[in-house]
Parts: structure tokens; sequence; C-alpha cells
């Protein structure tokens, strides 16, 4: 009887002890802390998620690679069906309807092209660049806790008007000089008409400069990696939402109320008239500089911005 309850008492204290070596080693590999916070209700909705990807997905999440890996995979999954749709043209006359300027379809090599431009950057740049930032700043590591979705909600809120403000002012002041217009920003005006490979034919220079701000913001707000994460792929897709060229009626700029998002037909219209429409998502800073434009009617002439495009594109 005595040996019996002895047994137990140990099985149990060994499991306990199993139990807390196991997490111990799994934590100290990556530097956190075993004394987690006590938890509130209102974690409890992204809390057994963040567990799953930390406890599940450790090796790929806490990868410096991570982000890049989740913006590009985001940039290729939103586009590829709105790449179906311009190739197919007339045949989807139910899509086709919202084409914003009909009579322009982006061609096969169009959008090998743009996609090929960047795989290359992000070759190229945005790879080796991580490296280095790992070198000399590595990655903080993955915090126990899961955020509240208020956290969630207004961290990500916060980082995408600053965002939207920071870009505002560098793409109006890459379009009012000319050098910076050419040397920087002219090859996204190449096309006159977006599509949705387009969203991401830039330059290295512009490359960087949005993924400068795209780390930057999340550190200085102290937002959590899962607000950071879908943060990603949220604006991603609000960016390939700008560039798909049509104005679909389920399209968030139609969802949201006061015209809060410009949507495609602002974007559109900034290829059309590159001096209006400067903001990337929301519409408030080309209301009060006065530089918003409306979407016109459709068109099938070259029109005079294009030319220009490509006057200059050619006097490189």
């Amino acid at each position: 009887m005595w040996n019996t309850t002895e047994d137990k008492m140990w099985n149990t204290t060994e499991n306990k002890m199993w139990n807390t070596t196991n997490r111990t080693s799994m934590w100290n590999a990556s530097e956190l802390s075993l004394q987690l916070p006590t938890r509130r209700s209102s974690d409890l909705l992204l809390q057994p998620f963040w567990d799953h990807l930390v406890f599940q997905h450790y090796p790929l999440v806490s990868s410096p690679f991570f982000p890049v890996v989740l913006s590009f995979a985001s940039y290729f999954l939103f586009s590829l069906p709105f790449a179906v749709i311009d190739l197919l043209g007339e045949n989807l006359p139910a899509f086709h309807h919202y084409k914003i300027q009909g009579n322009r379809r982006p061609t096969v090599h169009m959008m090998m092209r743009s996609l090929g431009m960047a795989v290359y950057n992000h070759l190229v740049f945005v790879l080796p660049t991580v490296i280095i930032n790992n070198v000399f700043m590595p990655p903080a590591p993955l915090p126990p806790m899961a955020p509240t979705l208020w956290e969630l909600f207004s961290g990500g809120l916060g980082t995408l008007l600053i965002f939207d403000t920071q870009y505002f002012i560098w793409h109006m002041a890459h379009h009012k000089n000319p050098h910076l217009y050419k040397w920087v920003h002219a090859i996204h005006h190449e096309y006159y008409s977006p599509f949705s490979w387009s969203t991401q034919h830039l330059s290295a220079m512009e490359l960087m400069a949005v993924g400068f701000w795209s780390n930057l913001d999340p550190l200085m707000l102290t937002i959590h990696p899962l607000t950071t994460w879908v943060l990603i792929v949220f604006s991603i897709w609000l960016s390939v939402e700008d560039h798909i060229g049509y104005d679909l009626p389920f399209s968030l700029h139609h969802l949201v109320p006061f015209g809060l998002f410009g949507g495609a037909p602002a974007h559109d219209m900034h290829h059309q008239k590159p001096a209006t429409n400067f903001a990337p998502f929301f519409s408030h800073w080309d209301r009060l500089c006065g530089t918003e434009s409306h979407l016109e009617k459709k068109t099938d002439k070259l029109g005079e911005s294009e030319k220009n495009t490509k006057d200059k594109l050619h006097a490189m």
C-alpha cells in the first residue's frame, strides 16, 4: 500500500518534472521566460492560436526571414486570381464589367516582367538586408502571451496610419522632384493602367524605403509580433487591391463608410493623373492637401501622363 502510494507520488512528480524539462528546453532555446503572466479573459481568443504557432511552428515564425516570406507569399497569392481574371478578360463578363479601363488588359509579358522584378528585388536586395540586419540586430524573443483583440486592432490601425502618412509625404516628394521621380519612382508608372502584379513593380530603392518603414513602425509602437504579421498580410491585400484595376462592389473602399479608403479607383486615377492621390490606403491626406481626384469615365486613349512617363524612361 505504501509502495503504491509512493509510486503514484513519484510518477506524478516525475511527469511534472518531465513536462517542465521539456518546456524549459524549448523556451531556453528561444531565451523565453517560463514565468508566464496570468491570462485574462480577453486573451483567450488569440492565446490558443499563438500557443500553436510558438510551440508547433517555432523555427518558422522565429526566423528573421518569416516576415519576408509572409509578405511575398501574400503578394503572390493575392495577385494570382486577378491575373487569371485579366487574362480571361471579356470571357468573364461578371468581372470585366467592373474593369476601370475596360479596353486595357495586361499581357503575359507585362505580368511576368513585374513578377520577375519583384523576385529579383527580393533575392538581390531584401534577403541580403535581412541577413545583415540579423547579424547586428538579432530579433527579440517571441513573447509568451498573445495580444488582446483590442491590442491587435489598435496597434495595427495605428501602424497603418503612420505608414500611410510616411508614404504620402515620400510619394508626393518624388512626384514633385523630377530627379527623385526619374531615378526612384518612375518605373512604377511604366503602366498607365495598373494590374495586380504591378503592385511590386518598383525600383529597389522604393522597395527598400517601404520595407524600412514596415519594419520601423511596429518597433516604434512596440506592437506584438502577431499584430505585425496580421498587418503584413492586410497591408499587402490593400496594396494589391489598389492595383487590380477593378472597382469591385465588395472591395474595402465600398465597405468602409465616408470614403476613408481610396481603393482601386483612387490609385487608378493616380496612374492616369500622377499629380493626384498620393496616399497608399486612406484618403484623408489627399483631401486635406487638395490632391484628391475621383474616378473618371473609362478611356481607351493613351493618356498624356503615360506618354510623359515613357518619354522619361526612354531618356534614362
